[in-house]
């Protein structure tokens, strides 16, 4: 043993190296991703935050949120200082699906490790784009990013462990998507994050509320994706778990259902699902689902 550890340190002395140095050199590129579903702090949620705190709603998933490099899901609304109109609302009702997010609810975020939101849905313009640029004020105060914002569609680049990330949204509801080619923005940004040497990762809003199956306009446009560059596509907006599959090597899960909301009606909506998603420098590595529970009272927590 000692001939052994001498040798090895008569080699690392003459190529200048260190232990650790080597052990650096040694371990993968690598970055873990966490993706949940669609995030709404409006009607009882906000009521609850009002009542226990926001920890609160977190405290049964926190282990799970900090035990990932990276944690990315929905905000289905905008944060502004506007007073709710959906919370003691009427089930149904138009005002029920009108949402605002306390100003607060940007460093709740980032608290409990949620550092990147996507802002491409169908409720971030309930406030219009003051809405809008006020829940960029409060994301960029509390140092969350976000992208898919209406306004300009940015694209959040992140680069760890010697894997580099873009992440980008498509909503298939913002005016801009309309027509019959209303994918080529995303088409572009996933090519020029190939062309940058990114991992292209698309985050989006489509499909059909409550819809366990995805329509095929959806799976094609998901294709569409992969065929350019995308090294997986995560899906929201139906508040249910839908179908996953794997194109030309490349994970597509068309929605991941609810991660923080209100909905208990029967077991689709109350249930989610987090992905854990490992990515090196030339996409997925590997990838782990997590069934989440949304409990009536209002914590989400991860199924036993």
């Amino acid at each position: 043993m000692h001939f052994l550890t001498g040798f090895v340190a008569s080699i690392l002395a003459l190529t200048g190296a260190t232990f650790s140095a080597v052990t650096a050199r040694a371990a993968p590129a690598q970055m873990s991703v966490l993706f949940g579903g669609d995030m709404m702090f409006d009607r009882t949620v906000r009521a609850t935050v009002a009542q226990k705190g926001g920890d609160f709603i977190f405290s049964c998933i926190d282990p799970t949120l900090q035990d990932a490099d990276l944690v990315v899901a929905n905000l289905e609304g905008p944060i502004t200082p506007n007073d709710s109109m959906s919370l003691g609302s009427a089930v149904g009702s138009p005002n029920n699906f009108v949402f605002t997010f306390p100003i607060s609810t940007a460093v709740l975020l980032a608290v409990h490790h949620i550092a990147v939101v996507n802002l491409g849905n169908n409720h971030i313009m309930n406030f219009g784009a003051d809405g809008v640029r006020s829940t960029e004020d409060a994301l960029k105060a509390a140092q969350v990013q976000f992208f898919g914002d209406p306004l300009n569609n940015a694209v959040v680049h992140i680069s760890q462990g010697g894997v580099a990330l873009a992440l980008i949204n498509y909503n298939e509801f913002l005016p801009t998507y309309t027509g019959a080619d209303g994918a080529s923005m995303t088409i572009e940004q996933i090519q020029e994050a190939r062309m940058a040497g990114e991992v292209p990762i698309v985050y989006t809003h489509w499909g059909i509320e409550y819809a366990t199956t995805s329509p095929q306009y959806v799976r094609d446009l998901a294709h569409r994706f992969v065929d350019v560059g995308a090294a997986i596509v995560v899906g929201s907006h139906s508040h249910v778990v839908e179908d996953h599959e794997i194109y030309k090597g490349a994970p597509i899960y068309y929605s991941l259902g609810n991660f923080i909301f209100d909905q208990y009606w029967d077991d689709a909506v109350s249930h989610g699902l987090l992905l854990k998603v490992v990515f090196g420098p030339q996409g997925v590595a590997s990838l782990k689902e997590i069934p989440v529970v949304l409990g009536r009272d209002r914590r989400t927590c991860v199924v036993q």
